[in-house]
């Protein structure tokens, strides 16, 4: 017996909410120009919304695939810190960058990294780079103040890229300093064009090299850890004395091991660096400690108040589009009054009548919030690709955008809803 008195009132209420959304429908369609203006104050707060966070998503990818070119467990030491330092010389974002302090400390040095290499117990894959730049040649064709990198064979091991032509140069190679070059997609394409690389001597400065391969296509960062399509790579043996120490940037990488946290890692490092130098206690480091994970999350950081920001500019966009509604949800239950009271006198539920300008409401607002979406997708339809910044309409935008417009509607459409509904059946008949 409950059960089909369960069914009854489920059935009626089915009815009465289909009547309630095709009345709904019908009063939209009666007045076109204010639902128009109604469509046009919510599909610009859904558009502000949703291409924000779609531009947000694409600078966030860009960043990301900066950062994969180098791994996140990687442990650097440099003279240069990537940030302000504390007292104690670990990265604070939040403190001065002194430069002029930093500019005093000795360059990391090949004997530093001999020394970690042959002392530490918890960090692998031990490799010291020189970078410099240089004019690249290959006949008659040059390349200006290319990024050129004098790294041990266990560099493949710290960057994360394939070779698209050719091979890496060997240890072998490495130790006995062979005239070898390992060149980026974009220096091949320039100085090459269509010709194989592979096998052809370049000018690096007054040395020449013998190209043995060509790093495949990684594609361009809006952070620079690593443009290696625009770099040259040569064993260190090979490059370390063409270079002038005092202005090359020298770097020490290392993975942790298996096991070994990336803090216990750089813990030990900092104590071995501080002992080959001779350092006092008390006595402030000479040197930098980096990892990748703490400039990560610093700039996870600083996406999340880019976030906070983009919120609070949408916000007052749909907050206007909100109002909007609202204030056309007002007028209607003024218009509709009369038809409120009649409804009421014949036995029209509170809810019922809630419902009409609820869905009415919704509708504005999700119709809205549709047309503000396809207006982002013509606009990244309408920007060219580009390697640096993809532009892409995610399905969690779209999704976002569609709840965030559905939840609009609703609570714009609330109190005129319930204003309308709370009216006595007597006094909104006789009004006029």
């Amino acid at each position: 017996m409950a059960l089909k008195k369960l069914y009854r009132e489920s059935v009626i209420f089915v009815k009465l909410m289909r009547e309630s959304v095709a009345f709904a429908f019908s009063q939209l369609q009666g007045d076109k120009f204010r639902t128009f203006l109604s469509l046009f104050g919510v599909s610009i707060g859904i558009f502000s919304i949703v291409a924000i966070f779609t531009a947000i998503d694409a600078l966030q990818e860009n960043v990301r695939r900066g950062f994969d070119t180098i791994g996140s467990d990687i442990v650097q030491i440099n003279k240069w810190p990537m940030m302000g330092e504390d007292e104690e010389g670990n990265a604070d974002i939040t403190q001065e960058f002194k430069w002029w302090e930093y500019t005093r400390r000795p360059n990391t040095s090949y004997e530093d990294y001999r020394y970690l290499l042959a002392n530490s117990r918890l960090g692998e894959d031990f490799s010291f780079t020189i970078f410099t730049s240089n004019t690249v040649r290959y006949g008659r064709k040059s390349i200006n103040r290319v990024s050129i990198g004098s790294v041990t064979h266990s560099f493949s091991q710290i960057a994360k890229f394939e070779m698209g032509q050719g091979r890496y140069f060997t240890p072998d190679e490495d130790s006995r300093g062979t005239a070898v070059a390992v060149i980026g997609h974009e220096i091949a394409a320039s100085l090459f064009e269509t010709e194989n690389p592979v096998g052809k001597k370049i000018k690096l400065g007054p040395t020449i090299a013998t190209v043995i391969g060509v790093i495949e296509k990684q594609g361009e960062s809006m952070v620079s850890i690593g443009d290696f399509d625009n770099s040259v790579f040569i064993p260190l043996n090979f490059g370390r004395y063409m270079v002038n120490p005092r202005w090359a940037d020298n770097s020490i990488y290392a993975h942790p091991r298996e096991g070994v946290t990336q803090d216990e890692l750089v813990d030990e490092l900092r104590m071995l660096m501080r002992a080959h130098r001779r350092l006092a206690p008390g006595q402030k480091n000479n040197f930098s400690i980096s990892t990748m994970t703490f400039i990560m999350d610093t700039v996870q950081q600083v996406f999340s108040m880019i976030n906070v920001v983009g919120w609070v500019i949408a916000g007052f966009s749909l907050l206007i589009g909100g109002f909007g509604i609202a204030n056309i949800m007002f007028v209607s239950v003024k218009e509709r009054t009369n038809i409120i009271g009649i409804q009421k006198a014949l036995g029209a539920k509170k809810y019922v009548i809630m419902a009409q300008f609820l869905v009415e409401a919704a509708v504005l607002a999700i119709a809205g919030g549709i047309i503000g979406i396809l207006l982002v997708l013509a606009g990244v339809l309408a920007i060219p690709e580009s390697e640096s910044f993809t532009l892409t309409l995610s399905v969690a935008n779209i999704f976002s955008g569609v709840l965030i417009a559905t939840v609009i509607g609703l609570l714009s459409g609330l109190i005129p809803a319930w204003v309308g509904a709370s009216l006595n059946p007597v006094d909104a008949i006789n009004s006029k």
